[in-house]
């Protein structure tokens, strides 16, 4: 059960964690549960890489579209957009 932390607290959490701004209490315990649990190692290590892709897919945000994104995305992307509610 998860009911003690919110999303929001999650979020906040990992990414301070990421950000190398962590209180020294909190990253020790951090640590030592990472130490003794791999799954939360992979977890927290794709977690990282998901936050490093997504920056770097807006690094120039005014860039186009990269060659190797489907076409197909793209126009159905292009085409719900320009679409009237």
């Amino acid at each position: 059960m998860h009911s003690k932390l919110t999303c929001r607290e999650f979020v906040e959490f990992l990414a301070v964690y990421l950000e190398g701004r962590l209180p020294e209490d909190q990253l020790a315990r951090f640590h030592a549960h990472l130490a003794v649990c791999p799954p939360c190692v992979s977890y927290t290590r794709s977690y990282q890489d998901t936050v490093r892709l997504g920056r770097g897919a807006f690094a120039c945000p005014d860039e186009n579209v990269p060659g190797d994104v489907p076409e197909d995305l793209v126009r159905a992307i292009v085409a719900a957009r320009d679409r009237e509610p």
